[in-house]
Formats: C-alpha cells, sequence, structure tokens
C-alpha cells in the first residue's frame, strides 16, 4: 500500500491536554469550559483551565482572545469551542 493511503493511527485522547486560558466573570470563557468539560470527560482527555489576570505573559498574548484553547500547547481555538472540532483534534 502506498504512503498516502495508509490510515494514521488515531490518537489516545487520555495522552491529549486541553487547556482554557480565560478569566472569571467572561461569559465565553463559561461557555466553553462547559464544551470542554463534556468532551474530555467523554474521550478521557485530561483540561486545564489558565487565568490571564494571574499570568501577565498569558495576558499580553491572548488577552484580545479569550477564551482561548490550546490542545498539547498548540492553539486550537478562541472565542468558541465547536465540539465537534474538539473531537475530531483529540481523536486525530
Amino acid at each position: 500500500m502506498t504512503p498516502l493511503l495508509r490510515r494514521r493511527p488515531r490518537k489516545n485522547p487520555a495522552d491529549s491536554t486541553v487547556t482554557l486560558i480565560g478569566k472569571p466573570g467572561c461569559h465565553l470563557c463559561d461557555a466553553a469550559e462547559a464544551v470542554i468539560a463534556d468532551v474530555c470527560g467523554e474521550l478521557g482527555a485530561r483540561w486545564e483551565k489558565k487565568d490571564i489576570t494571574q499570568d501577565e505573559e498569558l495576558h499580553r498574548k491572548y488577552w484580545e482572545q479569550i477564551p482561548v484553547i490550546l490542545v498539547d500547547g498548540a492553539q486550537h481555538d478562541f472565542w468558541r469551542v465547536d465540539p465537534d472540532r474538539l473531537r475530531k483534534a483529540l481523536t486525530g
């Protein structure tokens, strides 16, 4: 079989970490957290929350985009989280 037709093995979501970067009182952050908690709970992926008001570098980098969602340290989304897109990113 040629390399182009070979399927890549599916990722194990338990090996991934989703990071939600936001701030308290942000309604978009609350909505993103609900989606992330549901998808990560369903797939067994780890997730964490970081507050831009407690970290100057995160504030400088992301303050106009919150909530920002990272998957394994790489920016995946901002403002809104699409559960299907997040699920696909976690399963390959």
